[in-house]
């Protein structure tokens, strides 16, 4: 059995970096490395953000969360879902519109360009944020691959990190951002072969040998059945935000899931995107659910001692082994897809906007490129550390990173995008006030009692506000701004 799913794996792998090598052959220019030059479809960009947006968190994360919770685990689903509705629907073509008009590679230059007068401490703040979390964002998936390749082959978690991380480095150094939305189309396929294959499978096995979902949720603990969690008054609104506020993320503040809506080429492509999007959503998240439910069908609490290894158990135990292997290479697509599209951002944020912008060090296309390339190595490395020495479970990091990156740039792009008397010195407020905070929450026991993706969201965009009333800029925003690159 094993042998078969690790020819499966192989082929699997060498596939996905012979995608990435055939497409990246047209990244030319530092436009087309960092984002794809308005060259690929809405439909790819699509299925690359939903892949992106998901990671070994929904496979391995959610599905663990799902079953140590029950049915009230149905709300950070709602909140996912509610979330990307949003901003493909409302943001996206937005996205698209400034990215043409201002002609910026990333976000932190969209910010910059707007605000003219704090340009540069706009640029080095936004990078150090989101160079700083997605980068423990990196290393939660090569600790989810380390995950997955110690439930499947027995492989050490060194050995599974250290693998994961060098096909990780090799998908993202081909191409950049062409090769990574190519590639990330087929790992969002996998994924999704994965969400919807896996339950129905593990419905027929729970059907077939007389199990029951409703009465497993009644003995696994006492609110598991229930779909809030048995709480009333103050404790029933702490569980719904807590659960339900990873939709703050979604709000524009991602970089790796805004950067494939700067990458759109216009409405038509926009609208094929948002369709895709939103199916995969409801099918994806539906699927996760509905694995988390059925392991508490088929095992009982305290039957795993990491909880995040459910979804590879129940593949390896449900499945013949050559479809074992397809699914499960769904899996490493979800850490593969997610990892190279943050290293991209990280990459983007340090080479475009700290060495490029505001350091302002003139290079050709060919040298940024190639110093594009050399930093994807090196955050690749840091990465890999990250995922050696944390303990923290995947779902826990990320759930960080959401906050300290998403929650705080979300309320920005919502400002900058429909307040026109949000000025600079919101901005920096902004985001110094939801980076504080959202280290401060997560170091003491607040993050227990609230989590900081709800927190920081409000605090952020609280002090945005604030600074932005008492702190105007001189000039109107469009004043400012001078659109000095070219894509």
């Amino acid at each position: 059995m094993m042998n078969i799913i690790l020819i499966e794996f192989i082929l699997y792998c060498v596939i996905v970096i012979g995608v990435g090598y055939y497409f990246g052959r047209r990244s030319k220019t530092q436009s087309d490395f960092l984002l794809g030059g308005k060259k690929v479809p809405g439909w790819v960009l699509a299925f690359s953000e939903r892949a992106t947006g998901e990671s070994a968190w929904l496979l391995l994360g959610y599905t663990g969360f799902v079953f140590m919770t029950g049915l009230s685990g149905i709300w950070v689903a709602a909140g996912i879902a509610s979330g990307i509705i949003f901003s493909w629907l409302f943001l996206a073509k937005r996205f698209m519109r400034e990215t043409d008009k201002y002609k910026v590679l990333t976000l932190p230059e969209y910010l910059a360009v707007l605000f003219g007068q704090k340009a540069n401490i706009i640029r080095w703040l936004t990078s150090f944020l989101i160079a700083g979390f997605l980068m423990f964002y990196v290393g939660a998936q090569m600790a989810g691959a380390g995950k997955l390749l110690l439930t499947t082959f027995e492989m050490p978690v060194i050995s599974g990190v250290i693998l994961a991380t060098i096909i990780i480095i090799l998908t993202s150094f081909t191409g950049g951002f062409i090769s990574v939305a190519w590639t990330d189309m087929i790992q969002s396929v996998m994924m999704l072969i994965t969400l919807v294959g896996l339950p129905i499978v593990a419905l027929i096995y729970i059907n077939t040998n007389d199990l029951s979902i409703t009465q497993s949720l009644l003995t696994a603990g006492d609110s598991f059945d229930s779909w809030f969690g048995g709480l009333t008054g103050f404790a029933l609104g702490v569980l719904f935000f807590n659960n339900f506020s990873w939709f703050f993320g979604f709000l524009g503040g991602q970089p790796q899931l805004s950067s494939r809506f700067m990458a759109l080429k216009n409405e038509k492509e926009a609208n094929h995107g948002s369709t895709v999007a939103i199916i995969w959503t409801f099918l994806a998240n539906g699927g996760a659910f509905t694995i988390g439910l059925a392991a508490i069908a088929m095992y009982s609490q305290g039957s795993f001692t990491d909880v995040e290894t459910i979804l590879p158990t129940m593949i390896l135990e449900l499945m013949p082994p050559w479809i074992a292997g397809i699914l499960l290479a769904g899996v490493l697509a979800a850490i593969i897809t997610t990892a190279n599209s943050q290293l991209l951002v990280v990459t983007s944020s340090v080479t475009e906007d700290i060495i490029h912008k505001a350091l302002g060090i003139n290079l050709t296309d060919k040298q940024l490129v190639l110093l594009s390339r050399i930093s994807i190595i090196l955050f690749g490395i840091v990465g890999m550390v990250i995922a050696l020495v944390s303990e923290s479970l995947v779902y826990l990091i990320v759930g960080w990173a959401w906050a300290g990156v998403g929650c705080t740039l979300s309320p920005a792009i919502l400002m900058t995008f429909f307040w026109k008397r949000y000025s600079s010195a919101g901005v920096i407020a902004t985001i110094l006030s939801g980076l504080i905070s959202t280290i401060l929450w997560i170091s003491t026991p607040l993050e227990e009692m609230m989590t900081s993706r709800f927190t920081t969201f409000f605090i952020a965009a609280f002090f945005g506000i604030a600074f932005s009333l008492l702190i105007p800029d001189k000039k109107p925003r469009e004043e400012n701004n001078t659109v000095k690159n070219t894509i």
